[in-house]
């Protein structure tokens, strides 16, 4: 009963990674992704109780108390400080007094009162400084009394002004902008969406999302280029190979270039320079792939005459070779399924226009997926070894096992989304070798996509994210 449950998350994963294999569009399962994560943390921030709910977690935690937030609706902070305050005394006379029931029990020989453990937690709940030795002089009947008022005191003096900003009618607002700008590096000027409705904010920053991907896009191979061809001098020094990465760039650009051009640049300015050649070859990518979507449209009406499907096979094989580089004959194409056929030719026009790019979405994907399974693996082995003990308690332990081992799951898939799209975001940190490692994979007499898919796919796809031969991120600590 155990097993069955890892059975349906091991099916989840492994169908998941066998997709990605088989030449699943990454760059479709990230922006997913990102639609995933925009849609529940807007959802969140923006809510009608964000800044409320924030504010009683925080005072709270603060003054060891459970506060209802809705208590603290149209409140200024002057009020919620007064009212939290007003809670937390008429709560501290409950809580002293079970605390000294429990550590000092009237059922009990006063030799076996715990003292020690009683000063220990009044000490640690509300910053008071005082001993065992004192409190046993003061003695059990009047302790109470003498403790509720050493709370109270330190109750008043706790200062609860760095909570004021919760309680700001436009705290989730912003707190929505931040996360937008440390999420995408996107700066989001207040007034603008102070009056949007939540879908409209939405949407509108995942069309902002969506841009600042797509340079990415655009800068990655440059990236990816700039790391290969970049050799150390005599002094330690670096310095770009300016003749290997002319002819990388002329042959991936399909520019007219020379080593003039970027003789007398400096390092900003080359690479800006490519950057320019990287967007105009991408734009161009974006036209092919319309036109491609445009020799498809005959193929996906099922209502198409099969002598118009036949004609329409062979135009699409005759535009593929000017366009994608590759050459396939029209028998092989009609033998291919609608789904089939548009992966294959999607496929191979990544592989014309952003091979690196494609090849690094698939790559982090896989590792970090990979990465998260193995620990999750472990913290379901840890939680199957202890949930035994929660039948103690008169809880079923594989109902436990079940509830707790699906929220662990789904933190890990959040995980997962996280850890991709922050990397995708800032690619300046990924490792050297691992961005070094895309370019390799694609050019001198690299496989196609299609073709790497396929093998990978028959060979169980265990040498695409070698934890020997990729590292993600470097350590800049």
């Amino acid at each position: 009963e155990y097993d069955e449950v890892m059975d349906e998350q091991r099916k989840r994963v492994y169908q998941y990674r066998q997709n990605i294999l088989d030449g699943a569009n990454c760059k479709e399962l990230i922006l997913e992704m990102i639609d995933t994560q925009v849609e529940q943390q807007l959802d969140e921030f923006l809510a009608r109780d964000f800044g409320t709910e924030s504010y009683a977690a925080w005072a709270g935690g603060k003054l060891n108390i459970e506060l209802d937030n809705r208590d603290f609706r149209g409140m200024d902070f002057p009020s919620a400080e007064s009212f939290t305050k007003d809670q937390a005394e008429r709560m501290a006379g409950g809580q002293v007094l079970d605390l000294i029931e429990e550590n000092l029990p009237v059922d009990e020989e006063s030799r076996e009162w715990n003292w020690a453990a009683l000063a220990k937690i009044v000490n640690t709940r509300w910053q008071l400084s005082l001993r065992d030795r004192d409190l046993k002089k003061i003695g059990r009947d009047n302790l109470d009394e003498f403790l509720i008022d050493k709370v109270h005191i330190a109750i008043d003096k706790v200062d609860l002004s760095d909570g004021s900003g919760y309680l700001d009618k436009d705290y989730g607002l912003h707190t929505a902008i931040e996360w937008v700008q440390y999420k995408f590096g996107i700066e989001l000027q207040i007034d603008e969406y102070r009056d949007l409705e939540i879908q409209s904010f939405k949407d509108r920053v995942l069309e902002t999302a969506t841009r600042m991907y797509e340079q990415r896009e655009i800068e990655f191979p440059v990236m990816a280029g700039l790391i290969h061809f970049t050799t150390r001098d005599s002094g330690g020094g670096q310095r770009y190979d300016r003749g290997q990465l002319v002819d990388w760039a002329r042959d991936r650009f399909n520019v007219e270039l020379d080593l003039e051009d970027l003789r007398n640049r400096q390092r900003d300015e080359i690479r800006n320079l490519l950057i320019e050649q990287s967007r105009t070859d991408y734009d161009l990518g974006q036209q092919t792939e319309r036109e491609l979507q445009r020799q498809l449209e005959p193929l996906r009406d099922s209502d198409t005459p099969e002598p118009e499907t036949t004609s329409a096979i062979q135009a699409l094989a005759q535009w593929c070779k000017p366009n994608l580089d590759y050459q396939w004959d029209d028998e092989t194409l009609s033998r291919l399924s609608e789904a089939e056929l548009e992966q294959t030719l999607m496929a191979a026009l990544h592989d014309r226009f952003c091979p690196e790019m494609r090849r690094m979405e698939r790559s982090l994907t896989l590792q970090i997926l990979d990465a998260a399974w193995k620990d999750h693996l472990l913290a379901m082995d840890h939680l199957r070894s202890s949930v035994g003990l929660r039948s103690y308690a008169q809880v079923d332990p594989k109902v436990e096992y079940k509830r707790e081992g699906m929220r662990t799951f789904e933190a890990m898939w959040h995980s997962i989304q996280e850890r991709v799209t922050d990397l995708i975001f800032r690619m300046e940190q990924l490792d050297d070798d691992f961005v070094g490692s895309t370019w390799v994979e694609t050019h001198d007499d690299a496989q196609s996509a299609v073709e790497m898919a396929r093998e990978q796919t028959e060979s169980g796809g265990e040498e695409i994210v070698s934890s020997e031969r990729i590292e993600p991120i470097r350590n800049r600590d």
